[in-house]
Protein backbone atom coordinates (compact mmCIF):
# COMPACT_ATOMS: atom_id res chain seq x y z
CA UNK A 1 0.00 0.00 0.00
CA UNK A 2 1.52 3.32 -1.04
CA UNK A 3 2.04 6.09 1.48
CA UNK A 4 -0.60 8.82 1.46
CA UNK A 5 0.90 11.92 -0.17
CA UNK A 6 0.41 15.25 1.51
CA UNK A 7 1.20 18.88 0.71
CA UNK A 8 2.13 21.15 3.62
CA UNK A 9 3.26 24.06 1.44
CA UNK A 10 1.40 27.36 1.58
CA UNK A 11 1.55 30.53 -0.47
CA UNK A 12 1.83 33.51 1.85
CA UNK A 13 1.56 36.90 0.14
CA UNK A 14 3.01 35.36 -3.00
CA UNK A 15 5.93 33.82 -1.10
CA UNK A 16 5.99 30.00 -1.20
CA UNK A 17 6.57 28.38 2.20
CA UNK A 18 7.44 24.68 2.55
CA UNK A 19 5.14 24.52 5.60
CA UNK A 20 3.10 26.99 7.67
CA UNK A 21 5.35 27.07 10.76
CA UNK A 22 7.41 30.07 11.85
CA UNK A 23 8.47 31.53 15.21
CA UNK A 24 7.23 34.54 17.13
CA UNK A 25 9.44 37.60 17.14
CA UNK A 26 11.49 37.96 20.30
CA UNK A 27 11.39 34.27 21.24
CA UNK A 28 13.94 32.89 18.79
CA UNK A 29 16.51 35.67 18.37
CA UNK A 30 17.48 35.53 14.74
CA UNK A 31 17.90 31.78 14.85
CA UNK A 32 21.52 31.72 16.01
CA UNK A 33 20.62 30.85 19.62
CA UNK A 34 18.59 27.83 18.47
CA UNK A 35 20.58 26.62 15.48
CA UNK A 36 22.38 23.90 17.49
CA UNK A 37 19.01 22.53 18.67
CA UNK A 38 16.70 23.13 15.71
CA UNK A 39 17.34 22.50 12.03
CA UNK A 40 16.28 25.89 10.67
CA UNK A 41 15.89 24.31 7.23
CA UNK A 42 12.81 22.48 8.54
CA UNK A 43 10.87 25.67 9.30
CA UNK A 44 8.69 27.46 6.79
CA UNK A 45 10.20 30.75 7.94
CA UNK A 46 12.22 32.34 10.73
CA UNK A 47 10.79 35.55 12.14
CA UNK A 48 13.50 37.70 13.68
CA UNK A 49 13.54 39.70 16.88
CA UNK A 50 12.36 43.30 16.45
CA UNK A 51 14.80 45.57 14.60
CA UNK A 52 14.91 49.37 14.96
CA UNK A 53 16.82 52.02 13.05
CA UNK A 54 19.25 52.39 15.97
CA UNK A 55 20.20 50.17 18.94
CA UNK A 56 17.65 49.98 21.78
CA UNK A 57 18.84 49.17 25.31
CA UNK A 58 15.47 47.85 26.44
CA UNK A 59 13.94 48.10 29.90
CA UNK A 60 15.68 47.74 33.29
CA UNK A 61 15.73 44.33 35.00
CA UNK A 62 13.95 42.24 36.15
CA UNK A 63 12.28 41.93 32.75
CA UNK A 64 10.78 38.43 32.81
CA UNK A 65 8.46 36.75 35.31
CA UNK A 66 6.88 33.30 35.16
CA UNK A 67 3.12 33.01 35.61
CA UNK A 68 0.72 30.09 35.76
CA UNK A 69 0.66 28.62 32.23
CA UNK A 70 2.63 31.53 30.82
CA UNK A 71 5.07 34.34 31.34
CA UNK A 72 5.28 38.12 31.50
CA UNK A 73 8.01 40.01 29.70
CA UNK A 74 9.01 43.65 29.58
CA UNK A 75 12.19 43.33 27.54
CA UNK A 76 11.48 46.62 25.81
CA UNK A 77 12.45 45.41 22.33
CA UNK A 78 16.17 45.44 23.08
CA UNK A 79 18.01 45.09 19.77
CA UNK A 80 21.38 45.97 18.20
CA UNK A 81 19.94 48.15 15.44
CA UNK A 82 19.59 47.70 11.70
CA UNK A 83 23.28 47.97 10.80
CA UNK A 84 24.37 45.10 13.04
CA UNK A 85 21.29 43.11 12.08
CA UNK A 86 22.09 43.23 8.36
CA UNK A 87 25.79 42.51 8.83
CA UNK A 88 25.46 39.73 11.41
CA UNK A 89 21.96 38.27 11.75
CA UNK A 90 20.76 38.43 8.17
CA UNK A 91 24.05 37.07 6.88
CA UNK A 92 23.66 34.12 9.28
CA UNK A 93 20.07 33.36 8.23
CA UNK A 94 20.84 33.30 4.52
CA UNK A 95 22.86 30.11 5.07
CA UNK A 96 19.58 28.24 5.52
CA UNK A 97 16.81 27.09 3.22
CA UNK A 98 14.08 28.96 5.07
CA UNK A 99 12.19 32.17 4.45
CA UNK A 100 13.11 35.25 6.48
CA UNK A 101 10.51 37.52 8.05
CA UNK A 102 12.01 40.61 9.69
CA UNK A 103 10.09 42.19 12.56
CA UNK A 104 10.33 46.00 12.42
CA UNK A 105 9.80 48.31 15.40
CA UNK A 106 9.91 52.06 15.94
CA UNK A 107 8.64 54.97 18.00
CA UNK A 108 7.60 57.13 15.07
CA UNK A 109 6.56 56.79 11.46
CA UNK A 110 10.00 58.01 10.40
CA UNK A 111 11.75 55.27 12.41
CA UNK A 112 9.64 52.50 10.86
CA UNK A 113 10.13 53.85 7.34
CA UNK A 114 13.88 54.18 7.87
CA UNK A 115 14.21 50.47 8.71
CA UNK A 116 11.92 49.43 5.85
CA UNK A 117 13.99 51.45 3.37
CA UNK A 118 17.21 49.91 4.68
CA UNK A 119 15.78 46.43 4.14
CA UNK A 120 14.33 47.16 0.70
CA UNK A 121 17.28 45.79 -1.26
CA UNK A 122 18.24 42.97 1.10
CA UNK A 123 17.45 39.29 0.69
CA UNK A 124 14.48 39.42 3.08
CA UNK A 125 11.18 37.78 2.16
CA UNK A 126 8.60 39.63 4.27
CA UNK A 127 8.40 42.42 6.85
CA UNK A 128 6.35 42.13 10.04
CA UNK A 129 5.53 45.58 11.42
CA UNK A 130 5.17 45.64 15.21
CA UNK A 131 2.51 48.28 15.83
CA UNK A 132 2.39 47.64 19.57
CA UNK A 133 5.20 50.19 19.92
CA UNK A 134 4.27 53.50 21.61
CA UNK A 135 3.92 56.46 19.24
CA UNK A 136 6.06 59.12 20.91
CA UNK A 137 4.44 61.86 18.84
CA UNK A 138 0.92 60.91 19.96
CA UNK A 139 1.37 60.78 23.71
CA UNK A 140 2.68 57.23 23.86
CA UNK A 141 -0.44 55.37 22.69
CA UNK A 142 0.51 52.29 20.69
CA UNK A 143 0.08 52.56 16.92
CA UNK A 144 -1.95 49.38 17.12
CA UNK A 145 -4.53 50.71 19.57
CA UNK A 146 -6.07 53.32 17.29
CA UNK A 147 -7.48 52.40 13.85
CA UNK A 148 -6.51 55.72 12.26
CA UNK A 149 -2.91 55.42 13.44
CA UNK A 150 -2.77 51.78 12.36
CA UNK A 151 -3.99 52.70 8.88
CA UNK A 152 -1.57 55.63 8.64
CA UNK A 153 1.52 53.64 9.63
CA UNK A 154 0.48 50.83 7.27
CA UNK A 155 0.22 53.28 4.35
CA UNK A 156 3.56 54.90 5.21
CA UNK A 157 5.38 51.57 5.39
CA UNK A 158 3.67 50.09 2.33
CA UNK A 159 4.71 53.09 0.21
CA UNK A 160 8.40 52.35 0.85
CA UNK A 161 8.47 48.57 1.27
CA UNK A 162 9.68 46.32 -1.52
CA UNK A 163 8.63 43.19 0.39
CA UNK A 164 5.08 42.24 1.43
CA UNK A 165 4.17 43.72 4.82
CA UNK A 166 2.50 41.94 7.71
CA UNK A 167 0.94 44.17 10.36
CA UNK A 168 1.26 42.60 13.83
CA UNK A 169 -1.89 43.34 15.80
CA UNK A 170 -2.18 44.11 19.49
CA UNK A 171 -4.92 42.28 21.44
CA UNK A 172 -5.15 45.21 23.85
CA UNK A 173 -8.05 46.78 21.94
CA UNK A 174 -11.84 46.76 22.08
CA UNK A 175 -12.34 45.36 18.56
CA UNK A 176 -9.50 43.39 16.94
CA UNK A 177 -11.48 43.06 13.69
CA UNK A 178 -11.67 46.85 13.37
CA UNK A 179 -7.88 47.08 13.70
CA UNK A 180 -7.40 44.40 11.05
CA UNK A 181 -9.76 46.16 8.65
CA UNK A 182 -7.85 49.42 9.19
CA UNK A 183 -4.57 47.74 8.30
CA UNK A 184 -6.11 46.08 5.24
CA UNK A 185 -7.47 49.47 4.13
CA UNK A 186 -3.97 50.91 4.56
CA UNK A 187 -2.55 48.37 2.13
CA UNK A 188 -1.34 45.56 4.41
CA UNK A 189 -0.55 42.32 2.60
CA UNK A 190 -1.24 40.26 5.75
CA UNK A 191 -1.76 40.51 9.50
CA UNK A 192 -0.29 38.54 12.38
CA UNK A 193 -1.93 38.12 15.78
CA UNK A 194 -1.91 38.18 18.65
CA UNK A 195 0.87 40.12 20.27
CA UNK A 196 1.05 39.88 24.07
CA UNK A 197 -1.71 40.89 26.47
CA UNK A 198 -0.84 43.53 29.05
CA UNK A 199 -0.51 41.96 32.50
CA UNK A 200 1.02 42.47 35.93
CA UNK A 201 2.50 40.30 38.67
CA UNK A 202 3.25 41.31 42.25
CA UNK A 203 5.81 39.55 44.44
CA UNK A 204 3.92 39.17 47.72
CA UNK A 205 7.07 38.29 49.69
CA UNK A 206 8.98 41.40 48.66
CA UNK A 207 5.74 43.37 48.32
CA UNK A 208 6.80 44.90 45.04
CA UNK A 209 6.28 44.43 41.31
CA UNK A 210 7.81 41.32 39.77
CA UNK A 211 8.87 43.40 36.75
CA UNK A 212 10.79 46.65 37.00
CA UNK A 213 8.45 48.05 34.34
CA UNK A 214 5.44 47.13 36.58
CA UNK A 215 3.49 45.78 33.60
CA UNK A 216 4.56 43.37 30.89
CA UNK A 217 3.32 41.32 27.97
CA UNK A 218 1.52 38.11 28.93
CA UNK A 219 2.16 35.13 26.64
CA UNK A 220 2.08 31.36 26.79
CA UNK A 221 -0.58 28.62 26.87
CA UNK A 222 -2.93 30.68 29.06
CA UNK A 223 -3.61 33.16 26.23
CA UNK A 224 -4.25 30.55 23.53
CA UNK A 225 -8.09 30.50 23.64
CA UNK A 226 -8.13 34.31 23.39
CA UNK A 227 -5.78 34.18 20.42
CA UNK A 228 -7.88 31.56 18.62
CA UNK A 229 -10.99 33.68 19.10
CA UNK A 230 -9.28 36.77 17.74
CA UNK A 231 -7.80 34.94 14.74
CA UNK A 232 -11.27 33.61 13.92
CA UNK A 233 -12.81 37.09 14.19
CA UNK A 234 -10.15 38.63 11.96
CA UNK A 235 -10.45 35.83 9.40
CA UNK A 236 -14.13 36.70 9.05
CA UNK A 237 -13.37 40.42 8.72
CA UNK A 238 -10.55 40.69 6.14
CA UNK A 239 -9.49 39.13 2.85
CA UNK A 240 -5.75 39.04 3.52
CA UNK A 241 -3.86 36.08 5.02
CA UNK A 242 -3.16 35.68 8.73
CA UNK A 243 -0.27 34.40 10.82
CA UNK A 244 -1.87 33.04 13.98
CA UNK A 245 0.06 33.09 17.24
CA UNK A 246 -0.55 33.09 20.96
CA UNK A 247 0.13 30.18 23.27
CA UNK A 248 0.87 27.60 20.59
CA UNK A 249 2.63 24.78 22.43
CA UNK A 250 1.60 21.66 20.50
CA UNK A 251 0.49 20.36 17.13
CA UNK A 252 -3.10 20.49 18.36
CA UNK A 253 -2.74 24.21 19.13
CA UNK A 254 -1.30 24.88 15.67
CA UNK A 255 -4.05 22.95 13.87
CA UNK A 256 -6.67 24.79 15.92
CA UNK A 257 -5.24 28.12 14.76
CA UNK A 258 -5.26 27.00 11.11
CA UNK A 259 -8.86 25.78 11.34
CA UNK A 260 -9.79 29.19 12.79
CA UNK A 261 -8.41 30.89 9.66
CA UNK A 262 -4.63 31.23 9.94
CA UNK A 263 -2.57 30.43 6.84
CA UNK A 264 0.59 30.25 8.95
CA UNK A 265 1.26 29.74 12.65
CA UNK A 266 3.94 31.24 14.84
CA UNK A 267 5.39 29.52 17.92
CA UNK A 268 6.63 31.79 20.69
CA UNK A 269 6.86 31.16 24.43
CA UNK A 270 6.94 27.38 23.95
CA UNK A 271 10.44 27.77 22.48
CA UNK A 272 11.66 28.64 25.97
CA UNK A 273 10.48 25.44 27.66
CA UNK A 274 10.97 23.15 24.65
CA UNK A 275 13.54 24.50 22.18
CA UNK A 276 12.68 21.74 19.68
CA UNK A 277 8.92 22.39 19.69
CA UNK A 278 8.83 23.90 16.19
CA UNK A 279 10.28 20.77 14.60
CA UNK A 280 7.79 18.64 16.55
CA UNK A 281 4.89 20.75 15.30
CA UNK A 282 6.05 20.53 11.67
CA UNK A 283 6.18 16.73 11.98
CA UNK A 284 2.93 16.68 13.95
CA UNK A 285 1.03 18.54 11.23
CA UNK A 286 2.19 15.96 8.70
CA UNK A 287 1.05 13.12 11.00
CA UNK A 288 -2.33 14.79 11.51
CA UNK A 289 -2.88 15.17 7.78
CA UNK A 290 -2.03 11.51 7.15
CA UNK A 291 -4.24 10.36 10.01
CA UNK A 292 -7.27 12.20 8.64
CA UNK A 293 -6.38 11.69 4.97
CA UNK A 294 -6.03 15.41 4.23
CA UNK A 295 -3.97 15.76 1.06
CA UNK A 296 -3.49 19.55 1.09
CA UNK A 297 -3.06 21.75 4.15
CA UNK A 298 -4.91 24.52 2.35
CA UNK A 299 -8.09 22.50 2.87
CA UNK A 300 -7.72 23.09 6.61
CA UNK A 301 -7.32 26.87 6.52
CA UNK A 302 -10.47 28.46 7.92
CA UNK A 303 -12.36 25.16 7.66
CA UNK A 304 -14.27 25.87 10.87
CA UNK A 305 -16.90 28.52 10.25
Amino acid sequence: MSEFNINTAVDFCGIPMKNPVTVASGTFGSGMEYSDLVDLNVLGAVTTKGVANHPWAGNPTPRVAETKSGMLNAIGLQNPGIDTFIERDLAFLKQYDTRVIVNVCGHSEEEYVDVVERLADTDVDLLEINISCPNVKEGGIAFGQDPKQAMAITKAVKTKAKQPIIMKLSPNVTDIAEMARACEAGGADAVSLINTLTGMKIDIHRRTFALANKTGGMSGPAVHPIAVRMVYQVAQAVNIPIIGMGGIASTEDAIEMILAGATMVSVGTANFFDPTITQKIVAGIEDYMRKYQIADIRDLIGAVR
